[in-house]
């Protein structure tokens, strides 16, 4: 499996993939957080924090990701590489639980270069220092149990098609659902009384209970069983070509 995510890790650099999603991410990142005024403009808060970049993550991640996603199964599938990689000692889950690492690889990838922000955050805080280290840490890891169920969502949907761009429109609509779907749903009068439990079930509501810097054992169980299930159908999906 190890071998798996770090050869999947090195076909993003090897197809430029990877260059191409770090240059989106980061580009993304320095316009709307240090160029562009707006509400994610990290300078125009008036307080020193990164609240910007952990607002828009999410939103940028729902394209992201799928499309990260898209062509690890599909492509497989398509190109009927899928059985030749099986015959190694590798099963289902292994194979399905590689690719999941080595997205994460590149996620975290893309994410250490955003923490020469919150140094610069750190020293232009007045007096020097003011920046709320632990709310900041619990936005980074809600960063990365975001990442984590976005792209297992998308492998999913890269698993029941041969078709990439299928895939990365399933991957996308099913991640924004997940992230704001539910909200949307709590809103309305008719499910009023069971708000809190719709809630409950989507994305948003436990991604921004970590950001405020208390790390929840409901919120972790809730991303990793996500996670988990996401993974677990993907595997199901490719078991199905038995059936």
């Amino acid at each position: 499996m190890w071998a798996l995510a770090k050869k999947e890790f090195n076909a993003f650099f090897q197809s430029s993939t990877g260059v191409l999603i770090l240059c989106v991410y980061l580009g993304m990142n320095g316009a709307f957080l240090w160029l562009m005024q707006g509400p994610f403009h990290l300078l125009d808060s008036g307080y020193a924090q990164l609240d910007g970049l952990f607002m828009l993550s999410p939103w940028v991640f729902l394209f992201l990701l799928p499309a990260i996603g898209m062509r690890m199964l599909a492509e497989e599938r398509r190109t009927g590489t899928l059985e030749w990689l099986l015959t190694k000692p590798l099963s289902e889950m292994q194979v399905v639980a590689g690719k999941w690492l080595a997205g994460m690889m590149l996620v975290v990838l893309a994410l250490l270069p955003t923490v020469v922000y919150a140094i610069s955050l750190y020293q232009l805080g007045n007096p020097v220092g003011n920046l709320d280290l632990g709310s900041t840490l619990g936005s980074y890891l809600g960063l990365l149990f975001l990442a984590s169920a976005y792209l297992s969502l998308s492998l999913f949907t890269s698993a029941i098609t041969d078709n990439p761009i299928v895939a990365f429109v399933l991957g996308m609509l099913l991640s924004l659902i997940f992230y704001a779907g539910f909200d949307q749903l709590a809103s309305l009068d008719a499910l009023k009384s069971q708000s809190l439990l719709v809630l409950n079930l989507g994305i948003s509501e436990h991604y921004t209970s970590i950001s405020r810097g208390v790390v929840d054992s409901r919120d972790v169980v809730y991303f990793v069983g996500l996670t988990c299930v996401s993974l677990a159908a993907a595997r199901t999906a490719l078991q199905s070509r038995n059936w």
